[in-house]
């Protein structure tokens, strides 16, 4: 059997002890199963599929974790365009290589990676030669435009994967991968200021909390009224208040971050911010923002909005979470409860981030 046969390099990584001159066996190891959403607003389906190989630059992994993220939930109720179909979702992956392609040189079978939403971009246009990689306009996503990680098995370019210690908790990991790296570049435009808002207390919000008490911050936090479950976790996790998202605080607040794809919140956020302050728009998807009198943003306030990430974000961040270090709060799931899983993010029955593991 040669080094490049899937089944020979999943064994070498130590997953399993088949004996592979059973014909049965060998198709067996060739095989995976998958979430796959075949159209928009339908329930995402239970498939075996052929195990994909890795290309040049690629790495095959074996998924040991992979979280649910709001931006899964936009793509499944289609809110998002232009996506891939059919698709595996998920872009919170935690995955070991168990496969190197061809010119892949950064990772070897065993490595433990972590895979973002940022899946290739093109290298050459204004964006990526100046910084800029997250806005390239021909920029692929995990879970998006290539399939992602609610998945046994996916392929992913290795230029674009995170390394991660052997001894780091998959399932813990997980929501670092992309409600962490989102919110740590939600929290870098917010600026330095002391006192920050948080919109919507969930995977994002309870992970940047913990960034800004570890710099020395104020968090405030706003949740769906009447969700009194959710204030008091913001209070576990050090919020100086917390209350209703239609609410003043009580002090005028120096930035504010909107998780919450409401875009009625902005208007809010706006009054609720001092001046100077600015409103950042922490999502890839948010309902339309209401007509609202220019008073509210004067005085030099400001919004803006983050879309999708940097590999230096990441590298940064994963930095950042083992040295504080960031503590998840999460609930898993069997792959096959995919749908499930995403229910409970849409009625909003989750407290910090729900986390898909194979069976």
């Amino acid at each position: 059997m040669s080094a490049a046969d899937p089944s020979e390099s999943f064994l070498s990584a130590g997953s399993a002890t088949i004996h592979l001159r059973n014909p049965a066996n060998v198709r067996t190891l060739c095989r995976m199963h998958a979430m796959v959403l075949d159209a928009p607003q339908h329930p995402l389906r239970w498939k075996e599929l052929p195990r994909p190989k890795p290309g040049s630059g690629q790495v095959l992994i074996q998924v040991l974790a992979c979280a649910v993220c709001r931006t899964d939930l936009h793509v499944v109720d289609g809110e998002l365009p232009h996506r891939k179909l059919p698709l595996i979702p998920g872009h919170e992956i935690v995955g070991r290589v168990v496969e190197v392609g061809a010119e892949a040189k950064r990772f070897q079978v065993g490595d433990r990676i972590g895979i973002p939403w940022l899946g290739w971009t093109c290298g050459a246009c204004e964006f990526c030669r100046s910084g800029r990689e997250n806005l390239c306009d021909a920029a692929k996503f995990t879970g998006y435009t290539i399939d992602g990680g609610y998945a046994e098995f996916t392929v992913v370019d290795e230029r674009f994967c995170l390394p991660l210690p052997q001894g780091m908790d998959a399932v813990a990991t997980a929501p670092l991968l992309c409600a962490g790296l989102i919110g740590y570049r939600s929290l870098v435009k917010a600026g330095t200021g002391r006192r920050i808002g948080l919109y919507g207390f969930g995977a994002a919000a309870h992970i940047v909390a913990q960034v800004a008490r570890h710099q020395g911050r104020e968090v405030f936090a706003f949740v769906r009224p009447g969700d009194s479950a959710a204030q008091e976790f913001a209070r576990e996790l050090g919020a100086v208040w917390t209350g209703p998202s239609n609410a003043l605080p009580p002090e005028p607040l120096d930035a504010a971050i909107i998780f919450a794809p409401v875009g009625e919140l902005v208007p809010l956020a706006l009054k609720a911010v001092a001046k100077g302050g600015t409103v950042v728009c922490g999502g890839i998807h948010m309902s339309d923002i209401p007509r609202f009198a220019y008073a509210n943003l004067w005085h030099e306030r400001s919004i803006c909005s983050v879309a999708n990430l940097t590999r230096r974000d990441g590298e940064e961040f994963l930095r950042l979470a083992q040295e504080i270090p960031v503590r998840t709060r999460t609930q898993t799931f069997p792959l096959a409860d995919a749908n499930e899983a995403l229910a409970r993010l849409r009625e909003g029955r989750l407290q910090g981030a729900a986390v898909l593991t194979p069976e």
